[in-house]
């Protein structure tokens, strides 16, 4: 008989993961290397909605994109169309087609910047680079792309020798902390420096989404050419040469995202296939989209670019192809906020805070209030929000062409489509949507094009300031990250109550009155974690949400007590 192995238990604290939209902390219990428990904690309260209220509502939209350094448009849109649900109105053909064309450049944006500066040295490791032949990097390039972007055998010399003048230097630059050698990077030496390579050209392509946005947009970031009922930038919307413009640098950007970053995704799931598996780093199954980019002046959720819906417990069978908002609720169980335990519709409740601290050892109070995040449940169930969410919908309600899309993905990679869910699935939803929303540009850029050709130059609603107080109005678009909702009641000139429920809030909530783990805790669950001083497998499946990335790690060993502290890849 085999002699029993003595159990080995540990409480692994994370903190922060997130360094843009606040801090996130992470605690997971270990249990003979695996995920048995864990605990996400938002360290940092917004306080956005005590700040709206009382605010004229001409300047909500430029006072709440602050909410986030990152999309900040789409909060900027999320509360303009709030108010003019609150209002009553509708903006223009024109506004609605140059709205979501800025969007778009926002999604690219996000999503780009996200896979490579937040989460490929998660895949890709810079120890595995400096050790790859740039000729057989070339070769491997050839393998995932007829036309692969920046690939030969000299520029891949130039990257190689730029990693070894950082090492040498004792400076990594943005690779100073990461986890060189970790036996969890599973990519080849060539497969390592070709993603990194990407890593840095991205580096430049972002710049140039951030120049389309400004075209329309007036800047970025927080751009500030929507007013409630239209847009302003009226001027840049009539010079073809500004659309001319927007296009040429759209192409380029499309060249990227179908030549390095499909290209690299296609990579990573052929090296990490292993992990391309149901149930690993994700453990709920309830998805929501409320849908995105309105192809109407009526915003009717069947006719938006990104689909609106809900699938419950991964069954596609088992969908709802419209969201109720009055389904929606927040429950403070477990967050710092006076309140009731039952959830509460975002429209009524309130903002108030309630810090009770943290434990003497400086752990989450996991049976009591532990976050600034609320968390919110749709019909009383957790949800993910998100790309992977998006895909989930649209292919349950088989929206336009996003179920070809991704059966022509699987297919590839001769996967089932159950295989999405996981961390590797969530990373790859995420760049076949920057593909999907790049064609959709080109097609708000045509229907742009065609409004203008028939003479119609408007670009605004007129409406009048409400004199008594209106009812709780809500405007639930999709945001990079997820469902986003704006909650808004105005009288006159002016905001009375306002509530936001972000996508960080949906995926990153703590557990609610009946227990339920929210979705960051939910997916690490069974997670191994074979070394707890270089958790690498949480931060991946964390990353693969989009929340943003960690600075330092604490590990507090429950049998000694012993406090260890050690730098995450930055």
């Amino acid at each position: 008989m085999a002699k029993a192995q003595k159990e080995v238990n540990q409480h692994l604290v994370v903190d922060p993961i997130t360094r843009i939209e606040g801090h996130l902390r992470i605690e997971v219990d270990i249990k003979n290397g695996k995920v048995v428990d864990a605990w996400s904690s938002g360290t940092l309260w917004r306080g956005i909605e005590p700040i709206l209220q009382g605010r004229d509502i001409r300047d909500g939209g430029l006072l709440a994109q602050r909410i986030c350094g990152v999309c900040t448009y789409s909060h900027y849109e999320g509360n303009t169309m709030a108010t003019e649900v609150a209002l009553g109105i509708r903006p223009p053909t024109n506004a609605r087609l140059i709205r979501n064309l800025i969007n778009a450049t926002q999604f690219m944006h996000d999503h780009i910047v996200h896979f490579y500066a937040l989460h490929s040295l998660d895949w890709a490791d810079v120890a595995g680079a400096l050790k790859a032949d740039p000729q057989k990097a070339a070769d491997l390039a050839y393998e995932f792309s007829k036309t692969p972007y920046n690939a030969s055998v000299s520029h891949y010399r130039e990257v190689k020798a730029k990693l070894e003048k950082f090492v040498a230097s004792g400076q990594l630059g943005p690779f100073t902390n990461a986890y060189l050698g970790n036996p969890l990077y599973k990519m080849p030496p060539e497969a390592d420096l070709v993603m990194i390579s990407h890593y840095l050209d991205a580096l430049h392509i972002q710049v140039i989404v951030a120049q389309m946005q400004a075209i329309y947009g007036a800047k970025n970031p927080h751009p500030q050419s929507l007013v409630i009922g239209g847009i302003s930038s009226v001027m840049d919307m009539l010079d073809p040469n500004r659309l001319a413009e927007f296009q040429f640098k759209l192409d380029s950007v499309k060249n990227f995202i179908h030549n390095a970053y499909l290209p690299d995704i296609d990579m990573l799931v052929h090296f990490y296939k292993d992990e391309f598996v149901k149930g690993w780093g994700i453990g709920n199954y309830n998805f929501l989209s409320y849908g995105g980019f309105p192809e109407t002046n009526d915003w009717e959720a069947k006719y938006r670019y990104l689909p609106q819906g809900v699938v419950y417990e991964g069954d596609l069978n088992i969908f709802e192809p419209t969201v109720d908002e009055k389904s929606i609720t927040e429950t403070v169980a477990h967050s710092w906020y006076e309140g009731p335990k039952v959830g509460l519709y975002p429209g009524i409740e309130e903002t108030i805070p309630q810090y009770t601290g943290l434990n003497p050892d400086n752990t989450v109070k996991g049976d009591g209030k532990y976050s600034w995040v609320k968390a919110p449940r749709y019909k009383r169930k957790v949800m993910e929000v998100g790309p992977l969410a998006r895909w989930v919908v649209g292919y349950a309600i088989n929206h336009k062409d996003m179920r070809k899309r991704l059966d022509e993905f699987l297919k590839k990679h001769n996967a089932q489509f159950e295989q999405m869910y996981s961390t590797v699935g969530r990373t790859a939803a995420r760049a076949l949507e920057t593909a999907y929303i790049c064609d959709g540009a080109y097609m708000f850029i045509k229907d742009l094009v065609a409004n203008l050709k028939q003479g119609d130059e408007s670009t605004w609603t007129r409406f009048e300031f409400p004199k008594e107080e209106t009812n709780a109005c809500v405007a639930l678009v999709e945001a990079p990250r997820g469902s986003l909702g704006h909650f808004v009641t105005i009288k006159g000139k002016t905001i009375t109550h306002y509530q936001v429920v972000v996508p960080s809030t949906w995926n990153a909530s703590p557990r609610d009155e009946i227990g339920q783990k929210g979705a960051y805790e939910a997916s690490l669950t069974g997670l191994p974690v074979p070394n707890p001083d270089e958790p690498l497998e949480i931060i991946r499946t964390i990353h693969s949400f989009d929340p943003c990335l960690a600075c330092a790690v604490h590990l507090i060993d429950t049998d000694s007590g012993k406090l260890r502290e050690f730098k995450v890849e930055v």
